[in-house]
């Protein structure tokens, strides 16, 4: 993934477009590049690091002109590199891109080229497309040919901004994000809201398989016939472009302690849509949950409360495995999709899978107008605010509340539960995280961690490990409780951490007695609870809280204890190496 921007204005570009990209950071930072166009001819600046380092060492900001492009790097095809940062000139210099996606075809592309003359300067697939555009423009001598000509020549997902040295700016999207930002005087072109929101709240969602064409004080959509494309112009919420961290040392940590207020906004906007999904789910002949990541471990939990609490079957479905068994899918059912960003790749084609099922789609998304969203029948928003650390936190719990209210419209009878506790709980949690931060120094020269929970907390436990994981890079599992004795029993040792998610409800007995097996192996033990144990050698406490809640609640020190781990190891808990925040490309 990577984040890209143009813009198109009255103003100096260089510093607009940095600032856009430092927003976006999130989406990619491996390395990063700006381009601009300055008395009929383009300059790059570019190279590896996150934008600040970057801007620093070559001042990305000082490039004259108002017209360019940026962008921020999540390698994909060849190493972190200079010479593979974005953006990429044609061979002619007239034409700079900045790309976010996979080309497909790029290497019979390449051959092709190279085979006519043109040579290549980097490992990637994007600098296919510069040199395309350049053969094509050399032909048509025609913005709107170039473009048509050009997509009809690519292959796979992308979404790319074209700098031409006449000083127009050209985009395409197909099936990646690419955002149109309307100002007074001028133009942006971006993969997030983010990138412009500072400027203007007028945007422009492109549908798949448009493009666009700027030039002064104008732009016509196109659709990849070449006819001119319907299009509406949508007031983005502002509360996404608070952005900032605050006095917080990380956007993670700020975001964990935004959640007992996100918890409780989760769905608030969307009820009505709350209770039509619950309606759907009971008149529904089979109920699939997907996502990726922390979102398939909503899923997971979704099954296990809308089985427990509304005797409701659900089969959760990891978005990515979809495409090897979708005969899995039945007519007629209800799919429900789990994306933060609304924008992951492998949710929206599990989506398409389902609708060819003639599936009801209900989306739950972060962004309201994300693409995920336009394809359901029905979306029901996280409300959570922009969430920029790439480990989900907020987002996560977000998610878990919004399918309790739709749990409790199917039988508010079974399932009692009080979100304003709740978030008092977790906000008791939050306000002395001391215990946290000492228990995180024992896990610094740690390499393995396990987590062990039973029933419904066995799925929090393999959110607890993918955290650690994502933010400490500690080899990190998560063990169903009954599984110990059927193999991971041969891990523990006196090299081994094992955290216990074991909060005093029907599960607690069975797992203080799996605790004590692998204490005997000698494995120092991390306890998640409301109840102290001689068992464990470092314990978590939670408060007590009714068992239905505990899913939500005991997720929380796990978030903490993988942030202070990360200090501890000295990673950067925002922006964990080789991941990124939307995954847009498989």
């Amino acid at each position: 993934m990577c984040s890209i921007i143009g813009y198109y204005g009255n103003e100096t570009a260089a510093p607009i477009l940095v600032k856009g990209l430092k927003r976006m950071e999130y989406r990619g930072y491996d390395s990063v590049g700006v381009a601009t166009e300055n008395d009929n001819e383009i300059e790059v600046k570019k190279g590896t690091g996150k934008v600040n380092e970057v801007n620093s060492k070559v001042q990305l900001d000082v490039l004259p002109g108002k017209i360019g492009i940026g962008h921020t790097r999540w390698a994909t095809h060849g190493k972190v590199t200079d010479l593979n940062a974005h953006p990429h000139p044609s061979n002619s210099g007239k034409i700079a891109i900045v790309h976010n996606g996979i080309i497909e075809n790029f290497e019979e592309l390449k051959n092709q080229l190279e085979s006519e003359g043109y040579s290549f300067k980097s490992e990637t697939d994007s600098e296919v497309i510069a040199n395309i555009l350049q053969k094509n423009y050399e032909i048509t001598k025609d913005v709107k040919e170039t473009i048509l000509k050009t997509v009809s020549e690519l292959q796979g997902h992308y979404a790319f901004v074209a700098m031409f040295e006449n000083g127009q700016l050209a985009a395409a999207r197909f099936h990646e994000p690419l955002i149109i930002g309307v100002g007074q005087d001028d133009f942006f072109l971006s993969s997030d809201v983010l990138g412009f929101i500072e400027y203007t709240d007028d945007a422009i969602y492109m549908e798949n398989g448009n493009f666009v064409i700027l030039e002064k004080d104008k732009f016509q959509i196109l659709d990849f016939n070449g006819e001119h494309a319907k299009y509406g112009i949508t007031k983005v919420s502002k509360e996404f472009g608070d952005a900032y961290k605050g006095d917080y040392a990380h956007f993670t940590l700020k975001e964990i302690y935004e959640q007992p207020e996100t918890i409780l906004k989760a769905g608030e906007k969307t009820a009505d849509e709350i209770k039509s999904t619950a309606d759907y789910i009971r008149h529904a002949k089979n109920i699939y949950i997907t996502g990726s990541g922390t979102s398939y471990n909503s899923a997971l939990i979704a099954k296990q409360i809308l089985s427990k609490y509304a005797k409701i079957k659900a089969e959760p479905i990891m978005s990515s495995e979809l495409q090897f068994s979708p005969d899995i899918i039945e007519d007629n059912s209800i799919l429900i999709a789990i994306s933060q960003s609304g924008e992951s790749a492998d949710v929206l084609d599990a989506v398409k899978i389902a609708k060819k099922a003639n599936c009801k789609i209900i989306a739950i998304v972060n962004l309201l107008t994300s693409s995920l969203a336009r394809e359901a029948d029905v979306t029901i928003g996280m409300n959570c605010g922009p969430e920029i650390g790439v480990a989900a936190t907020k987002s996560f719990t977000s998610q878990l509340v919004i399918l309790y209210k739709i749990v409790k419209y199917l039988n508010e009878e079974n399932l009692k539960i009080d979100f304003n506790q709740t978030s008092q709980s977790i906000g008791k949690i939050l306000e002395n995280p001391t215990n946290v931060q000492k228990t995180a120094k024992e896990l610094k020269d740690i390499s393995d961690i396990y987590v062990l929970g039973r029933g419904i907390h066995y799925p929090i436990a393999i959110e607890a490990s993918l955290k650690l994981k994502e933010l400490t890079y500690i080899h990190a599992e998560g063990i169903p409780g009954g599984e110990l004795k059927h193999g991971p029993l041969a891990l523990m040792d006196d090299n081994v951490f094992v955290i216990i998610i074991n909060p005093n409800d029907s599960t607690y007995t069975d797992t203080l007695t799996s605790a004590r097996e692998i204490k005997a192996r000698g494995a120092k033990i991390i306890g998640i609870s409301d109840v102290q144990s001689d068992v464990y050698d470092y314990w978590i406490e939670i408060p007590k809280i009714s068992e239905s809640e505990f899913p939500i609640l005991e997720i929380i020190p796990i978030q903490l204890l993988s942030y202070y781990a990360a200090l501890e190891k000295d990673t950067d808990p925002d922006y964990p190496r080789n991941l990124a925040k939307s995954v847009t490309v498989k």
